[in-house]
């Protein structure tokens, strides 16, 4: 009993000790501790990242779809370069373009 008479008084009060012992097992030991609400966190974030992502993406790729149906030179000049479509009385010359990290890539010239 003489280890109990260094600690102070407030400390041996059973309510503080279950106070402290549920602390405990909410913040480490429960399904929804610390450790998995931060993960749960960093998880939200990327997915809201993605989505704002994915939505600037959609508008980008409307917009490109109304200047497609509205202007024929614009589909013409998309099928060109996407496609690698073209006319009939014409050849079609592939150079490719070296880059900085020495890959080739194709374009028409």
């Amino acid at each position: 009993m003489k280890l109990l008479t260094h600690i102070p008084a407030f400390l041996r009060n059973k309510y503080v000790i279950a106070l402290g012992v549920f602390a405990c097992i909410m913040l480490f030991f429960d399904k929804n501790d610390i450790f998995t609400q931060a993960s749960r966190n960093r998880q939200l974030k990327d997915l809201e990242e993605s989505k704002n992502h994915y939505t600037e993406s959609i508008a980008a790729e409307e917009a490109e779809l109304e200047r497609l149906k509205s202007n024929p030179a614009t589909l013409e000049k998309y099928a060109r370069e996407k496609y690698l479509m073209k006319r009939d009385n014409e050849d079609l010359f592939l150079i490719p373009e070296v880059t900085e990290n020495g890959e080739g890539s194709h374009s028409i010239q």
